[in-house]
């Protein structure tokens, strides 16, 4: 069984995904269900003996506290119902393993008492994962002792998996995590994707345009529409995928402006096959999310990534870090400007930019891999 909390955005739920694929994938009497909140997780295909369900969905608002998205409840409310949601599916389903992706106690604290049952009871190995950044770590150190994360981690988890290189960033610098909780650590290399549903690609070379979920992707793809714009000699074309909380009248006011470029740039809202998409393309404008930063390296294009600074500076992290290493290129807003001739040179050098593998890249992409060995380690012990 896997966790994933997802209060905002995609890359949870996909990495949630990658990893029970990974895990059945080899085994035809595994099963792997993912507990998510994602509120787009019908929209996606699911492996084989690969199910979800889907928890009560919560907003957070620009204050920094959350709603429920739909049921009307007060947050408080919807946590408890969310928590014997999770609790009711581990008693009924018993999973030999508990992969919780990112937050160690659970959206507000709601996987405690099932960690604790779990704890108790002794059966179920569980896990933590953490993508390669967390965000920088005074941030993260605050976070985490507000959360009660650090005793979390600590007492309720059998390992830690980073889904990440160490030699390029350790998320946990700056926890005061124990060394015997230091030495349950596993560094596994980022998680390789491929294509798993053919989908239709245009036949003329083309960079693929991509903001993840979209939720805060509005500035990338305005400045994107802007150098087609400005520059109407400007190639490659461009696909663009808005993502599924790029909506409403900032979507509207950005398709026409993309219905006015004479089929240069096209778009669509969301995509689950992007995979073919990421293959297919001679280059990607991006943001630094963990799951887009796998698709780059894993399919070996050249990358222009726009990454976000706020409400953390995870993907400045990544990008850096990446860039530094010659696997990308970075557009920072601080050192280079987002200027509309900036992202035109971007993309008309994009098709000769290195490439990720000219870097090394593949010797960063076993996560998966890893944690099919970890996992069965894990569960041999049970």
């Amino acid at each position: 069984m896997l966790y994933s909390h997802d209060t905002f955005g995609l890359g949870h739920l996909r990495r949630s995904r990658a990893l029970a694929a990974a895990l059945t994938e080899g085994d035809p009497h595994a099963s792997a269900i993912i507990l998510t909140g994602s509120p787009v997780a019908g929209r996606f295909t699911f492996p084989e003996r690969v199910d979800h369900i889907r928890l009560p969905g919560v907003t957070k608002l620009s204050d920094g506290t959350y709603i429920s998205q739909t049921l009307g409840l007060n947050i408080d409310d919807t946590t408890s119902l969310r928590a014997g949601l999770i609790q009711s599916a581990v008693e009924r389903y018993e999973p030999d393993l508990l992969i919780v992706d990112k937050e160690p106690t659970g959206f507000r604290g709601e996987l405690l008492p099932t960690l604790e049952y779990l704890r108790m009871r002794g059966r179920t190995r569980v896990v933590l994962g953490l993508r390669d950044v967390l965000d920088e770590p005074e941030v993260l150190a605050a976070e985490w002792a507000r959360k009660g994360a650090i005793a979390a981690a600590e007492n309720l988890y059998d390992e830690i998996w980073v889904y990440g290189v160490r030699d390029v960033y350790d998320p946990t610098e700056g926890l005061p995590l124990s060394d015997e909780t230091r030495a349950r650590m596993h560094w596994t290399g980022y998680l390789r994707r491929q294509v798993t549903d053919a989908s239709d690609t245009p036949q003329t070379p083309y960079i693929l345009v991509t903001p993840g979920g979209g939720g805060d992707g509005a500035a990338m793809v305005s400045l994107v529409l802007s150098a087609y714009e400005q520059d109407p000699d400007l190639k490659p074309n461009a696909v663009l995928i808005y993502g599924p909380f790029l909506s409403g009248d900032v979507r509207d006011a950005l398709d026409a402006r993309v219905s006015k470029l004479g089929g240069r740039v096209t778009a669509v809202g969301f995509e689950s096959r992007i995979e073919a998409l990421f293959a297919g393309a001679v280059g990607v404008v991006c943001m630094g999310g963990y799951n887009t930063f796998c698709e780059v390296l894993s399919f070996d294009k050249p990358a222009v990534i726009l990454p976000r600074t706020k409400p953390r500076l995870e993907q400045w992290i990544r990008a850096s870090r990446a860039e530094d290493l010659g696997l990308v290129r970075m557009l920072d807003e601080f050192r280079d400007g987002m200027t509309t001739q900036a992202m035109i040179e971007a993309i008309r050098a994009l098709p000769d930019q290195p490439k990720p593998s000219e870097s090394g890249a593949d010797g960063l992409l076993d996560g998966l891999e890893v944690v099919i060995k970890r996992a069965r380690a894990l569960m041999d012990k049970g």
